[in-house]
Order: structure tokens, then sequence, then C-alpha cells
């Protein structure tokens, strides 16, 4: 394929940011501005049997393969057109049974080689950047990163070498896995749910923004980029890289861990929204600097401590933990505190997974306002926050705020997705069936 660009757009040198994408002619709010399909995409182990592994379709009467028996297909189709990636896992799981357990990178990256073999010419995800072309910032990797990416190389070699003959050698291994970290995405469905990762170099050459002005939305394994914002010719199009739900130091850091860049976009320099974000409660006298202080310590600790504790502990423990930190931090903490809502958005998920419906909608009803004041508009966070509120709302026979919560899902989801995507009508169904 010729490098035949993107039409609307194009590649340029974006100021002290290196190579980006601008518009080189008008986007109006909800305009689809490019489409790319997956160079290469893996689906997670857990959604297996819920999604074609192919296309990403979720639906009930799935068929699987007939060899590993855990590759599920739409059709014949569907499994053909996987098996140039299967047969490198098919044969493996037979042999390894229950210890085959590769990480979802270490599979992207063995079907990232595959493809690059058998495909010599330029891709049509790779319409204005190559993925070779891949920032890898080896040179900004900690030892922390550097040994996970040893582990991941170690792995490939383990679970792979026997199906791919002549792996590449250690130094393009740990460059290949440096850039699929730094340029990787993970695609989700309506509900932000992790359906698999992939690759999508076209979209990776746009440049982050805290205020973005594109959304990147996913339909099956290809990725839809639309606009937020009306974009102007000769404009910049910015992507965010990260939940920009939290304040801009959290935000900073996080990219600067992540994707090795101090973040100058006009949300970080204006710190518009970070008095909103950290609302302290009005308490008489109020709290000191220090109290506060400690108190956001505490917070960022008990973030980590509960995301290592998902490995290992129990639901109700893991409730209980999100209880008793929404106890402490509450005492200083306003309830629209981000730090709150992330813990409520954690014990949310709890209740959830435990089917108490009535303790994951009252936690859903703290949580929806908030997100609507601290996200963009249309912001994916928000519209799958209404909508999880309004499946529950009909589930528990509340009829009435149910088709309201969707309604509001609705209205965000026809511009980030798009009015004909799949996930739109499925709610308009929903919505329908309640009249």
């Amino acid at each position: 394929m010729k490098n035949e660009g993107i039409e609307g757009t194009e590649r340029f040198l974006s100021p002290d940011k290196g190579r980006g994408l601008r518009a080189v002619r008008h986007f109006a709010v909800g305009e689809l501005v490019f489409a790319c399909p997956a160079y290469s995409y893996v689906l997670t182990v857990n959604e297996r049997g819920a999604h074609c592994e192919h296309c990403f379709t979720r639906r009930e009467d799935l068929f699987k393969c007939g060899k590993c028996k855990q590759a599920y297909y739409c059709n014949v189709d569907c499994q053909r057109g996987d098996w140039p990636m299967h047969k490198l896992e098919c044969v493996a799981m037979c042999s390894y049974g229950e210890n085959w357990c590769p990480s979802e990178t270490v599979r992207l990256v063995a079907r990232i080689i595959m493809k690059q073999r058998a495909t010599t010419e330029r891709t049509p995800s790779e319409r204005l950047l190559l993925l070779k072309e891949f920032e890898a910032h080896l040179d900004k990797m900690d030892s922390e990163k550097e040994e996970m990416n040893q582990t991941d190389i170690a792995a490939l070699h383990h679970f792979y070498s026997r199906h791919i003959s002549n792996l590449p050698d250690e130094q393009a291994l740990t460059e290949l896995f440096a850039q699929v970290n730094c340029n990787g995405f993970t695609i989700e469905d309506e509900e932000l749910s992790h359906l698999g990762s992939a690759v999508f170099p076209d979209v990776a050459l746009m440049n982050h923004s805290c205020s973005p002005n594109v959304i990147v939305t996913y339909k099956g394994t290809v990725a839809e980029v639309r606009a937020v914002k009306e974009i102007n010719p000769g404009e910049e199009i910015f992507n965010s890289y990260i939940d920009l739900l939290y304040p801009t130091e959290d935000r900073k850091e996080r990219l600067l861990d992540s994707y090795f860049f101090t973040c100058q976009c006009t949300e970080c320099t204006s710190r518009s929204k970070d008095k909103a974000k950290m609302e302290i409660r009005k308490l008489n006298p109020p709290p000191e600097p220090e109290e506060i202080r400690s108190m956001v310590r505490y917070a960022k600790n008990v973030i980590e401590e509960f995301r290592r504790a998902k490995h290992y502990k129990t639901p109700s423990e893991l409730l209980e933990m999100c209880e008793l930190s929404l106890e402490k931090m509450g005492a200083i903490f306003a309830d629209t505190n981000v730090y709150m809502l992330h813990m409520m958005y954690q014990a949310m998920g709890v209740c959830l997974y435990m089917q108490d419906w009535d303790g994951a909608m009252s936690y859903g009803e703290k949580i929806v306002q908030p997100y609507s004041v601290h996200y963009p508009a249309y912001s994916l966070n928000v519209a799958s926050m209404y909508l999880k509120l309004g499946r529950l709302y009909l589930g528990l026979e509340k009829k009435t705020q149910g088709v309201k919560a969707l309604k509001k899902a609705l209205a965000v989801m026809e511009v980030a997705h798009g009015k004909d995507h799949h996930y739109v009508a499925e709610v308009k169904r929903e919505i329908e069936e309640q009249k």
C-alpha cells in the first residue's frame, strides 16, 4: 500500500512535542476524523466465550476452536480469518494446558512479530505512521521497567520459541516491548470493561492533551477517532492518553511515568478544575494544610494498595477496604473529591461483582454528578457511569430513573461513538423496551 495519508488531516512537526497530527479542514463535534484498523490485536483471556476472537463481536452463540477448545468464533469465516494468529497459541495452549499463562502484552508482541514477517508493505493501519517509527524511550526507562521488559522477553521465549522460528534478538525485542508499552491501546466496551489490547499506529501519532479535542472509541477491532470539540483547519488534533479525573499533579506524574513527557497543555497550566477536584469538607475550624497534605498521601497509598489487593483479597475484604478508606478520607474530603470518587468507583465495581445491586446503585448515584463536573464534555467515563446506573435502575424496576439515566448516556455516546454504532443502537433498544 502506498502512503495515501488520511483525508482532512496531515502529519506535521508539533512545537515541543515532536511529530503530531493536525486538521487541514473543519471538523464538527461528533464528526468522524478517521478510522484505523488494528495492526495487531488480542482478545483478553477473561472475555473468551463472550466475544469472537477475530472480530470482537459480543454474542451468545459462538462456537469454539475444535483443537484448543478455548478460542470462540462467530462462524467459519472468523475462524479462518483468525487462524494465522491463533495458530501461534492453539498448539501452545494444548501442550502447556493450565500452565499456559503469557501476559496480554506478550501475546500481542508475538502477533506483531508474525504480522511483520507476513507483511512487507505499509498497512492500512499505517497511513501516516509506521509501527517501526514508534518511540521506545529506552534511555528513559528505570530499572523497574527494564526488569518488567526482561520478564516479558523471557515469557515470549518460554511460550512461543517453539512456534515462532528465529525470534528477534534481545535488543530488537527490548525495543519492541518498550514501543508496545508506550504506544499500545486497550480496547474497551461501552461500560469501559477491558476487551483486549492492540496497536493502532495512526492513532498513536496523536499527541496528548488533558483537554482533548477528539475521543477514541472502538467498533470491533477498528479504532474510530471523533471530534468532541470544533476543530478548525491548522489546529492540532489531541487525544487523551490517561484517565482525566485526577488533579494536575497526579496527571503529570502519570504521564511522566508512563509516557516520559511533562504535560504543558492548557488544563495543566490553568489548573482550572483542581479546586473542585480536591474539594474539602466544610468544617469549623477548617482543616490545617498539613492535615490535608497528609490525607492526600493516605489517599494515594490506599489507591495503590487496593490495586495490588485486587489480586489476592476476597470481594468482601475489598469492599471493607473501600468502606474504611472512605470513612477515613470523608473526615476531611467532600464526597465530590476525586479520591473519594475513586474509592466509591472501586466499591461499586466490587458490589456489581458480588451482585449487590442496591449497593452498586447507591455508589453510582454519588459518583455520577461529580463525574459530569470533573470530566470534559462527551467523556466515556460519564457515559459509562450513566449506562451502568441506568441498567441497574431497570434491573431494580426503577423504570423512570432507568430511562432518564440511559438517555443521558445516549447523549454522550451519539457524539463519542457515532449515531450508527451498535452500542448506540443497543441503548436505544433498551429505552424503547421500557415504553
